[in-house]
């Protein structure tokens, strides 16, 4: 019997929009964010502006800035950036319950380090039993009650199947697995290729060039995925293809908008006047020198990762692409 409570960590727009959902499956959630101000706001309220407009706290959810209130959940889920997860599962650690299961929503891949999501929490506050859910999703989505599908991926694919079922709720579908890797790396490469799929719109090379880059990059993401022991059939699901297909067409997605800003001939602060970087953006890098290091080739993560590095322009990266040796597919 998995306990009712659950704390969600982070109260931006897709950790509020996963607390409704939860609360949705009539779950009591706890939603912690590190504005104290905005908390108190937030439960008097229960609005949940700025980060989802004309939308509004549901069911039993109470917002919170104290970490030790939330970290005595029984399950967690970490909504916070992947470069910002490490510290925040630190200073959680003192809270956690023995048994506390541990899930993060992040995207990413810790660009110091090279840890995973996983590996990233598990250095941090040490042994729980940890996972990962990703999928195709849009806070707005989510908090809106409209239909999503994602993935919630454990070390033991019974206690996956349990919490999934339940987290789920009518809006909200949780498929299960035991491919953790496969789900953390679907969803760290699918920010970088969204960024460049967003630069082949923005420099107006169409339709029939952004299917190529979004093709090609999943071959990429395959390989890269292949080499750390995913599974084939993972990254054909929701937390690749799936999660891919959506981050690459859409200029919901932070990283699809960015690439597009790009491609139209915009620097990166100029493309993020809030100063909020998309997660691809962190991530670029280090996938690249983990590849390399792999012996797996990834040219179009190579060339996103030159383009935020300045070392090449948008224009040098798509001819460079366009003039790679012909090869069987």
């Amino acid at each position: 019997m998995i306990p009712n409570a659950v704390s969600v960590i982070g109260a931006g727009a897709f950790g509020t929009a996963l607390a409704l959902a939860f609360a949705r499956a009539g779950r009591e959630v706890t939603l912690w964010g590190r504005d104290g101000a905005r908390m108190d706001a937030m439960a008097a309220t229960r609005d949940c502006a700025p980060y989802l407009p004309d939308i509004r706290l549901e069911g039993e959810i109470t917002p919170t800035a104290d970490l030790a209130l939330a970290g005595g959940a029984p399950l967690l889920v970490m909504a916070v950036p992947t470069q910002s997860l490490w510290q925040v599962m630190k200073d959680l650690a003192a809270h956690l319950n023995r048994d506390a299961v541990v899930i993060s929503a992040a995207k990413g891949i810790e660009r110091e380090t090279g840890f995973f999501v996983t590996e990233s929490m598990r250095d941090a506050a040490g042994n729980h039993a940890y996972g990962i859910l990703s999928g195709p999703s849009f806070a707005s989505d989510i908090a809106r009650g409209l239909p999503t599908a994602i993935v919630l991926a454990m070390r033991e694919e019974e206690q996956a199947k349990a919490i999934a079922r339940h987290l789920s709720s009518p809006g909200l579908r949780l498929y299960h697995s035991a491919d953790i890797r496969g789900v953390e790396i679907g969803g760290a490469a699918k920010n970088v290729l969204a960024i460049a799929a967003g630069i082949v719109s923005g420099m107006g090379l169409g339709e029939s060039a952004r299917a190529a880059i979004v093709t090609r990059g999943f071959a990429e993401l395959r390989r890269y995925a292949e080499a750390h022991g995913a599974r084939p059939e993972t990254l054909m699901g929701l937390s690749g293809l799936g999660d891919l297909v959506l981050s690459a067409s859409s200029a919901q997605s932070r990283n699809f908008a960015l690439g597009l800003a790009l491609g139209g001939g915009k620097s990166i602060a100029e493309a993020n006047p809030s100063g909020k970087l998309a997660e691809g953006v962190f991530t670029a890098g280090i996938l690249a020198e983990t590849a390399r290091r792999k012996n797996v080739e990834m040219p179009i993560v190579e060339a996103v990762s030159n383009v935020l590095d300045g070392k090449i322009t948008v224009v040098e990266a798509a001819r460079a692409l366009m003039t790679r040796p012909l090869k069987g597919e």
